[in-house]
């Protein structure tokens, strides 16, 4: 007797609605994601993948990624002149960027809050698409006594 073919998973469906299939190297670079919430570059998740399929080049890391956020499963985070990073998170959210460390990190929107109000839009502008940044010195950062941002240098 034949057993059932295993249920799809909420990505492959997703990914499967917007045309596409869910390849070995796709699953390999969501679940990347999925594993370390840190918000890494293209290259960052190519060297990751690696260590699970040696043979992946970066182009199909890149390719990858780019299906992943055009399905909506993950989102391009964008800080200044900086290489994008990618972001599982799919929940309504901003980024607090660590000026000295340059990490990133997820802050979300505070329940029953909508961004959309924070600001007096002029009439007739319709949100559809929001990107907050916020920076400064994360913990760990505010407690080190030589933070540049602490003890800026003279010029």
């Amino acid at each position: 007797m034949k057993s059932a073919p295993p249920e799809p998973s909420g990505y492959e469906e997703t990914i499967s609605h917007s045309g596409h299939r869910l390849t070995p190297q796709r699953r390999e670079v969501y679940d990347v994601l999925l594993a370390k919430r840190d918000h890494p570059t293209a290259t960052e998740v190519f060297l990751r993948t690696k260590q699970q399929m040696p043979n992946i080049s970066l182009a199909t890391v890149y390719n990858c990624l780019e299906t992943l956020v055009s399905c909506g499963l993950a989102r391009q985070v964008n800080v200044e002149r900086e290489a994008t990073r990618f972001c599982a998170n799919l929940q309504e959210h901003g980024h607090f960027v660590c000026e000295e460390c340059d990490k990133v990190h997820d802050v979300p929107l505070a329940t029953g809050r909508h961004l959309e109000r924070a600001f007096d839009l002029p009439k007739g502008l319709t949100v559809t698409h929001s990107e907050i940044t916020l920076r400064g010195l994360c913990a760990a950062c505010a407690k080190t006594p030589q933070s540049k941002l602490r003890n800026p240098q003279p010029k």
